[in-house]
């Protein structure tokens, strides 16, 4: 079956009318662990109606065509992707079933190794706060799907080289592997793994997909003695066999707030920062499941480090804390690069994925959670958004914030049964739009890198579907 499908990428009718359609692409991981740059997957994204001041964009921009043709889907899936003067063939192996001891998606490289492309710079910050006119994100139809979960959910990420896969992690301690299916109209559960800690039994605090998708990642706490990283690997069968923790513990205590892969070419690495205000890097050892931590700094904080990230084009390490300070750390030269002392404390920290030089922190400040800034300024603060909160007074680190690929929106969750939507175009603080998503407080609603999707996570224990014209 070779399918095509419109862009559902618009800004007006009469400048969608001249772009051309583009060819969804599906992007297949190599397991080999050696390749280390990060996946540029490739796809199309939210259709927008905006005023005429908005400048177009693309919420994926594609690069090329890639024809993959899938015969069989959902039994046994050959599927053959063609690019330039190179073919790939890879076999992948599907069953649903309800056992959470059966694995479910089995990929294997019989080819070449395939290219991972790094993204592309793209000037956003010229733009910021720059129009009157916010450009609207209509969301028209939603989904709303049980989680399968028992407890309150804590992490939701989409897989960075299968755009029909996601995971979901709560505080049951499982986390749950998830296909879309119809285009984002719905998700079937793939499989359930029990994920808790050994000694403690503690669920994941953060999860973070390998760069190749093969594996996940999990962070959990230093009390206690306890493991502190687990890997999940989806290609084993076995239910707990799947799971295996990392021997090194070098977080002393506290919760790991955060765990991160970085984004830098020919180096494969993850960050985690924790209550202990110590940051860590991770670097992959020869052996299968060995990693190798190394202290970036462990006083640079003097209250817990709530959030981690890596800039893209350059090493630097960026972390958030409760002190109300954001470290940039720059680990070639290993030393910081930067400080910035904030107003309140800072609960998370992302990177644009477009603009290598823009990043948004997540602070505790009402009416002023998510300040922008650029990396070449000192202590600049280039624009800030903000919401009301009817439900609570306090502000939640659980709730979170997530990038649309073209890097132009930012989605936030929130204690009331809300998704804001923040142009980051427009000139005024508050949301550009708030989408009423679910029955309580929404943690975090991520966007998907090629489809017209938003996927939620809430406290009402449901995830939510949102299709985007």
């Amino acid at each position: 079956m070779e399918r095509k499908s419109p862009s559902p990428v618009r800004f007006n009718e009469a400048s969608s009318s001249s772009q051309p359609q583009s060819r969804t692409e599906l992007v297949i991981p190599a397991v080999n662990p050696k390749v280390t740059q990060p996946v540029k997957s490739v796809g199309s994204g939210a259709r927008i109606s905006c005023g005429s001041s908005a400048q177009p964009s693309s919420l994926a921009p594609s690069n090329g065509a890639v024809n993959v043709k899938v015969e069989k889907p959902y039994s046994s899936v050959n599927v053959k992707v063609e690019k330039s003067n190179s073919a790939v063939k890879v076999k992948m192996e599907k069953c649903h079933r309800s056992s959470s001891d059966v694995e479910v998606v089995e990929i294997q490289d019989r080819g070449n190794k395939r290219k991972i492309e790094q993204k592309e710079h793209k000037e956003l910050i010229p733009l910021v706060s720059r129009s009157s006119v916010p450009c609207t994100v209509h969301c028209h139809t939603s989904n709303h799907i049980s989680s399968q979960h028992k407890r309150k959910l804590r992490s939701i990420v989409v897989c960075p080289v299968n755009d029909q896969l996601f995971v979901s992690s709560a505080l049951d301690g499982m986390i749950n592997l998830w296909q879309l299916q119809a285009r984002g109209s719905g998700a079937s559960l793939l499989s359930t793994t029990d994920s808790v800690s050994p000694v403690q039994r503690r669920w994941p605090e953060d999860i973070a997909w390998h760069p190749l998708g093969n594996s996940l990642f999990s962070a959990y706490t230093a009390d206690s003695g306890d493991s502190q990283i687990s890997v999940l690997d989806l290609n084993k069968t076995q239910g707990r066999a799947r799971v295996t923790f990392l021997e090194n513990k070098p977080h002393v205590k506290g919760i790991i707030n955060g765990i991160e892969f970085m984004p830098w070419e020919n180096n494969t690495c993850f960050v985690t920062g924790g209550s202990d205000h110590g940051v860590f890097l991770w670097n992959e050892k020869d052996e299968e499941n060995s990693w190798k931590p190394k202290a970036l700094h462990r006083n640079m904080h003097s209250s817990a480090v709530m959030g981690v990230a890596g800039m893209q084009q350059k090493q630097i390490v960026l972390s958030a804390g409760a002190d109300k300070r954001i470290v940039g750390f720059d680990v070639q030269v290993g030393r910081a690069d930067f400080k910035h002392q904030l107003d309140s404390k800072c609960m998370s920290v992302l990177p644009n994925p477009c603009d290598f030089n823009l990043f948004m922190v997540q602070t505790g400040t009402h009416g002023k959670q998510l300040r922008l800034f650029d990396i070449r300024l000192r202590q600049t603060e280039i624009h800030s958004f903000g919401f009301k909160q009817e439900s609570s007074d306090s502000q939640s680190a659980l709730i979170n914030q997530a990038w649309s690929p073209d890097g132009l929106y930012l989605t936030s969750g929130s204690v009331d049964p809300v998704i804001h939507v923040f142009d980051i175009r427009y000139n005024y603080h508050k949301p550009s739009q708030s989408i009423k998503a679910h029955q309580k407080r929404v943690f975090k609603a991520v966007w998907h890198y090629s489809l017209p999707l938003l996927i939620s996570i809430s406290s009402d224990l449901h995830i939510g579907l949102h299709k985007i014209t």
